[in-house]
């Protein structure tokens, strides 16, 4: 754009003053077109970047309560597939208070593990270019989330995993566990089992973040009333 302008006035010596008046106008007239698509570009950016951080804050806080996960039927964490069957065997012979307390322990250390989920988020969501913005808002209902989750997995893994062995080990979720799996091993014709809580939990602490940031991005994708702000009604509206 720089050269074309720098071009046109380079003429201006060998035009009439008419034909001077028309080149400024249509410089004018391309000057305000490349303008408005900039700041069209940036409007998309901050939106995007808004209703990212708006997700964190909102829902991903949540979750670090007490019983963020433990009372939330969407993210709870339930007994591992390999070990349903040490959950049904232990209340068939009445040890189902045992079971209840091995989940909760689980649920406790994927709470305490999330809140070193949101400096990692505040990384990723900054370092969105303008070209990943435009694509996400003309994307799935789901396309931000998405893009969060392939930008932050592995460092959030690298995070959650040692503060859930460090919480098992803190509220004593490693010996009640270490009691539910020995109680079921020592029972007679079980298989026994050995698995691996601490990358399940981190694993499942890792799901329900995502599940619940997609919660606030269709939200505001979708509910007009979400968009609680200037920025997010008109770039929103976009998709509409």
């Amino acid at each position: 754009m720089k050269k074309i302008v720098l071009i046109m006035l380079m003429m201006t010596p060998f035009l009439g003053h008419s034909q001077i008046k028309g080149l400024l106008n249509k410089i004018g007239n391309s000057l305000e077109t490349v303008t408005g698509e900039s700041s069209d570009r940036l409007d998309i950016s901050g939106a995007l970047k808004e209703a990212l951080n708006k997700g964190v804050e909102k829902q991903v806080t949540k979750l670090t309560l007490e019983n963020g996960f433990y009372k939330n039927e969407a993210v709870k964490i339930l007994m591992p597939a390999e070990l349903q069957k040490v959950d049904k065997t232990l209340r068939s012979i009445g040890l189902s208070s045992l079971s209840d307390e091995g989940i909760k322990l689980l649920n406790r250390a994927a709470e305490e593990a999330v809140k070193e989920a949101t400096p990692i988020f505040v990384t990723a969501i900054k370092q969105m270019s303008i070209a990943d913005a435009k694509a996400i808002l003309m994307g799935k209902n789901n396309a931000a989330t998405t893009y969060l989750e392939l930008k932050t997995t592995q460092n959030l893994y690298a995070k959650f995993n040692p503060v859930v062995e460090k919480n098992f080990r803190k509220v004593g979720a490693d010996v009640a566990w270490s009691s539910i799996i020995s109680k079921y091993n020592s029972l007679p014709l079980s298989t026994d089992v050995n698995p691996d809580i601490t990358d399940y939990v981190t694993k499942k602490a890792l799901e329900g973040v995502f599940k619940m940031i997609a919660v606030e991005e269709l939200s505001i994708r979708t509910d007009i009333g979400s968009r609680t702000s200037p920025l997010l009604k008109k770039v929103f509206a976009m998709q509409d």
